[in-house]
């Protein structure tokens, strides 16, 4: 069973979001790393770009496949993580810690209504039949 955090909000793209203020910190869930396999490569926007919820704003390139990942929420990227330059690989060992992707500066909290809580998302999975 895959670890899900109370106090992160997720998407069905299987993004997860750390809100703080304004700020939401994005990656992906414990689930999209092991289905992805080993990280081998992160495609990130650059700090100043702006995004739609739903918009592509990377991709994550594993030994299996390459994905896109989504912005959960609109925003401008104010941080990057610089890490995934060189160890893609804390996608996979630390999804909700050091394996975070980028910071955004919220341009509409509303959108925060349409994310699921844990129990939601592990609740998705089950329909999906992913879980």
């Amino acid at each position: 069973m895959a670890n899900y955090p109370s106090d992160l909000k997720y998407t069905k793209d299987h993004e997860w979001v750390r809100v703080n203020g304004n700020t939401a910190v994005v990656g992906i869930t414990d689930h999209a790393q092991m289905q992805l396999g080993d990280v081998v490569y992160v495609e990130l926007p650059k700090v100043g770009d702006t995004f739609e919820a739903s918009d592509p704003f990377g991709s994550i390139e594993s030994v299996k496949a390459v994905s896109e990942a989504f912005a959960p929420l609109s925003g401008k990227v104010t941080k990057v993580n610089e890490e995934m330059d060189s160890s893609p690989e804390l996608v996979n060992e630390e999804p909700y810690g050091d394996g975070w992707l980028i910071e955004l500066e919220l341009s509409n909290s509303k959108e925060l209504d349409g994310l699921l809580s844990a129990s939601q998302y592990e609740e998705y999975l089950k329909e999906e039949g992913s879980e």
